[in-house]
């Protein structure tokens, strides 16, 4: 049984061997991956203060439209105002703490079914019942606290931390490898509310961006065709909010599904470089991308726990792809390939977790197609030591 984790210098000094070149590093403790006091922590050191994604635009099209998610069991609430701007509050009435709204939909606004406080869509607080005999009640000050919000390729992110700084100008070196998908013009369905799973949200996140198992664990011919030996990582500013990694492919427009090219229109920006390549990108802690010609996949990655998470799996295509007339069953064929590719990963990611528990489980090294886990390391490990230090000045 492993013994509990003590938080020290020593344990954040150690952290220096996992944020160095890919081939002297080695992985983060196995503690950062199950222990709860380590949870606790690196809700401050990365979910308080860092800007998490939590839908996309087209989930809100219209005013009224809303959608809730929550992140480290936090309950957020995203609607889209009368004025067209999009917002994101606390879903917590602020009279006893009952959730205001669930699920999805549209709304004039939202009314707390146990008392009936109501809220505007821009989570200011407009009426509260019999509430007229309460000594110095002001219902301006009552209103869902509401959280800074950021648009980056369609993409909604939200941030805890007033004072946060803008997430766009920390992506511009990310952004312009995606930039030819045109996101922002992309078309996919709202997806079904998060799937639970019983890992820490960094193996998963991890698990996204591996080139090193892909050859391996996918062998095949769902995969065979995207080999670990063409994959590249670029060097990008040491402040940059996200990285990725470039993948060649044996053949042009080469898409996950049984034919292994595209069968959907191509996003109709892509150079000729971008059609011989899928790009697999994150932005920590909670966005990744998985970019080829036709297809988009975009998973969001929400911690609720040590060991467990939830993720929301979404699709995007090119603009106007459901105008085919086969487009329906060429999606569930690409589909079925995503769906065997994933639970390959879901089944490792599960026992990578039980390893991560056992008295056993060392502080692994990296091949050189595992570049994106140091990039993971080089992002969170500032992180938790600027964290440390602050917390040590206070106390």
């Amino acid at each position: 049984m492993r013994t509990s984790l003590v938080l020290d210098d020593q344990f954040f000094d150690a952290l220096n061997s996992s944020a160095v070149d890919t081939l002297e590093a080695e992985t983060l403790p196995p503690e950062c991956y199950t222990d709860d006091d380590f949870y606790a922590f690196e809700k401050e050191a990365v979910f308080n203060h860092e800007w998490l994604c939590v839908g996309r635009e087209n989930w809100v099209p219209n005013p009224g439209d809303f959608f809730n998610t929550s992140i480290i069991d936090e309950p957020i609430l995203v609607a889209r105002g009368q004025d067209g701007v999009i917002r994101a509050m606390s879903s917590v009435c602020q009279h006893r703490a009952m959730l205001v709204s669930e699920g999805h939909g549209n709304a004039r606004g939202f009314v707390c079914p146990y008392h009936h406080w109501s809220y505007s869509l821009d989570g200011s607080l407009a009426t509260a019942p019999a509430m007229s005999k309460t000594c110095d009640f002001d219902k301006s000050e009552y209103g869902l606290p509401n959280f800074k919000v950021e648009l980056w390729l369609g993409f909604i992110f939200i941030n805890f931390d007033e004072d946060a700084p803008p997430l766009a100008p920390r992506l511009t070196a990310v952004e312009e490898i995606l930039r030819p998908y045109g996101m922002e013009e992309a078309e996919g369905p709202m997806p079904d509310p998060g799937t639970p799973f019983p890992w820490n949200w960094k193996v998963m996140f991890e698990n996204n961006n591996d080139g090193y198992h892909a050859n391996k664990l996918h062998g095949g011919p769902l995969h065979d065709f995207v080999p670990s030996h063409l994959a590249a990582f670029p060097e990008l500013p040491e402040d940059t909010a996200g990285y990725y990694r470039t993948n060649g492919t044996l053949h042009p427009d080469a898409s996950f599904n049984a034919t292994q090219k595209a069968i959907l229109p191509v996003f109709p920006n892509l150079t000729e470089e971008d059609r011989n390549r899928m790009v697999f990108a994150n932005m920590p802690p909670t966005l990744s991308l998985v970019m080829t010609s036709d297809l988009i996949i975009y998973l969001i990655v929400r911690a609720t726990g040590p060991e467990t998470h939830e993720m929301d799996t979404g699709v995007l295509f090119a603009p106007g792809a459901d105008k085919d007339e086969g487009f329906g069953h060429k999606v569930d064929m690409m589909m079925a390939a995503a769906v065997h590719i994933m639970d390959q990963d879901q089944h490792v990611d599960e026992l990578v977790q039980v390893g991560l528990r056992s008295r056993f489980a060392v502080r692994g090294r990296y091949s050189w197609q595992e570049g994106a886990q140091r990039e993971f390391n080089n992002w969170l490990v500032p992180r938790y030591q600027e964290t440390w230090k602050k917390m040590k000045a206070a106390s």
